[in-house]
């Protein structure tokens, strides 16, 4: 196997796995925020604050293997 397949292939499997979850909790995420919401529409401000916040750093997590991803690619 050559080292660029192979590079590209560690590059696609990181990033593949590492969004995976991320993906699933931002999911969980709004799901829960809307039934929150829809129980309680007073609190709405709170919850979709709260929301905002879970779902930058759920973000992040999918940035950072995204990054990695592109250091295996390009090192």
């Amino acid at each position: 196997m050559d080292l660029e397949v192979a590079k590209t292939l560690g590059m696609a499997i990181v990033v593949g796995l590492g969004v995976i979850g991320p993906g699933i909790g931002l999911g969980i995420l709004t799901g829960r925020a809307l039934e929150a919401i829809g129980r309680n529409p007073e609190a709405a401000g709170k919850v979709q604050a709260t929301m905002f916040i879970g779902i930058a750093v759920t973000e992040a997590l999918a940035i950072f293997a995204l990054v990695i991803g592109f250091i295996i690619k390009f090192t």
